[in-house]
């Protein structure tokens, strides 16, 4: 009898009546909605989970979040700006997470607080890695001081890229005084990397004396600073060499509108020598370029860009989006592809239809 009258599952015996929920408390349970001044009261007390729903809200496509998150930032706005921007690149396997981790752990000891935002462009198919490095600065996530947050994946570069410039204004009004931008690999990314932060930092291999040859000029030159990793044990000596010819290419380059020379360290983010001489030459910089005004011009000049560039993803979409051009689109790639129409009149005939100024279609 003990067996007949026990549930089975979603169905229960002839006369044992089933519950009507698990739990009847849990209505009363559920947290209402945040509102934009929760939002807001959260980030500037420093609380790491409305910062992380807030920068949630930027990444979505949903056009309530979308303004939700524009009013957050707008408000945050005047908090921001009071902290040092750190670029971060390097080619794969140079061990950019180990660094970030030691480097992180380095500025919270001397009483920072230290944000990492990645900018990762992956591709549709593999949906990207960077999720990873989380898991890999396993003790700088710990660190109360500290607040990671991968980008989304499978994402488009300007995309990414304007909702990490919107995550390092949201991350400094949370009171985050260092922000370090991480890239993915040396590649499209870094210019846009470059486009916001104040300092650039090229990370290198030891005992590779052609890798500068593998590296976009225009990356190298960005450079305020060259790192040689790993020169620990057997690679010590090889780091000193490619330090002197790092230092060498260098010079080479033309100089820099902030004035300031490229420098190269050489450090190990297993053992941490060399970190804090890291850390020395990003103080210096933010001196000089502070002292002749080029930090702020710079700062101007990014805030200019970003409109711009905003300005032409939100043309772009919504050219893209419009029923007309959308309807005339497949007929005109393929008279282009064909031949039989030049793409200059197609897109000029496209352009007509978004501006409504062409009566004839």
């Amino acid at each position: 009898m003990a067996d007949e009258q026990r549930p089975t599952g979603r169905k229960t015996k002839k006369g044992v009546p089933a519950p009507a929920s698990l739990n009847p408390r849990l209505k009363r349970q559920r947290k209402q909605a945040w509102g934009l001044q929760d939002y807001v009261s959260g980030i500037r007390s420093g609380d790491r989970v409305a910062l992380a729903k807030a920068i949630t809200l930027t990444e979505s496509q949903r056009a309530q979040h979308r303004q939700l998150a524009q009013e957050i930032i707008g408000i945050c706005l005047p908090d921001s700006g009071k902290s040092v921007r750190i670029g971060i690149t390097g080619t794969p396997g140079v061990g950019k997470s180990t660094f970030i981790e030691a480097f992180g752990q380095h500025l919270i000891d001397q009483g920072r607080r230290v944000a990492v935002l990645a900018v990762d462009p992956s591709s549709q198919v593999s949906r990207g890695s960077i999720l990873g490095d989380k898991t890999r600065m396993e003790l700088l996530s710990r660190r109360e001081e500290a607040f990671i947050r991968p980008s989304p994946a499978g994402d488009s570069l300007g995309g990414v890229a304007r909702k990490t410039r919107e995550a390092i204004i949201l991350c400094e009004a949370a009171g985050y005084d260092t922000i370090i931008v991480e890239t993915v690999g040396v590649g499209q990314s870094e210019t846009a990397v470059h486009s916001m932060t104040d300092f650039f930092l090229l990370l290198l291999l030891p005992g590779a004396g052609d890798e500068l040859q593998g590296i976009k000029r225009g990356i190298v030159e960005m450079a305020d600073l060259a790192v040689v990793n790993k020169a620990d044990g057997d690679r010590l000596k090889l780091a000193k060499q490619a330090k002197q010819e790092y230092r060498n290419a260098l010079h080479l380059l033309p100089p820099k509108d902030s004035g300031w020379a490229a420098r190269v360290e050489i450090c190990s983010a297993t053992t941490g020598m060399g970190i804090a001489e890291v850390w020395k030459d990003v103080q210096a910089y933010c001196r000089q370029a502070q002292d002749n005004g080029y930090f702020r011009r710079n700062r101007q000049n990014q805030a200019r860009y970003w409109l711009h560039e905003t300005i032409r993803q939100e043309l772009q979409q919504q050219f893209f989006q419009h029923p007309e051009v959308q309807q005339l689109l497949p007929g005109l790639e393929q008279a282009v592809t064909n031949g039989q129409q030049s793409s200059f009149m197609a897109a000029e005939k496209l352009l007509r239809v978004f501006l409504n100024t062409d009566k004839e279609v």
